[in-house]
């Protein structure tokens, strides 16, 4: 039972990692399922508590930085609620579209809107500058956050 629970563990943390850049694997949870499993797996011996707590919260952290990121990136660039929604709505666009779509469907999504609700081609442009931002500063936290949930789960397996 306990090589399952190893295996399906490490697959769960493989897939935390690419949920991290993926937007259509959800990571943080992903990365907290696998460390859990690793701890049930060693039956809490080399992975205690206290390292799923800290694993925890920095899975919690991952999926605030993947929600606030983009919005944040919008809101502080002077884009509308409408560039929010819109940049929201290409993102689940551009997952169909691969790793391009992924990048670009955010800031076009919030151009449109912007400038569906105002023509100011300015302020819409600016709109998407600040979403694509957002998204890059966003995903780059996603990934120190990852790297640190497991640097803590390694530490917990090491000193456990």
């Amino acid at each position: 039972m306990e090589i399952v629970l190893y295996v399906a563990g490490a697959a769960a943390l493989l897939l935390g990692l690419l949920g991290v850049v993926l937007p259509v694997l959800p990571g943080g949870p992903l990365l907290f399922a696998g460390a859990l499993l690793v701890a049930w797996a060693g039956h809490f011996r080399l992975v205690g508590w206290p390292t799923l707590v800290v694993v925890g919260l920095l899975a919690a952290a991952i999926v605030a930085a993947d929600f606030l990121a983009t919005a944040l990136g919008a809101r502080l660039s002077g884009a509308s609620r409408w560039a929010v929604v819109g940049a929201s709505l290409g993102l689940v666009v551009g997952l169909f579209f691969g790793p391009v779509g992924l990048l670009l469907g955010p800031p076009a999504g919030a151009i449109l809107l912007e400038l569906w609700r105002d023509p100011d081609l300015e302020a819409a442009l600016k709109a998407g500058a600040g979403t694509l931002v957002g998204f890059l500063v966003g995903g780059v936290v996603k990934v120190l956050l990852a790297f640190a949930l497991l640097s803590a789960l390694g530490i917990g397996l090491l000193v456990g």
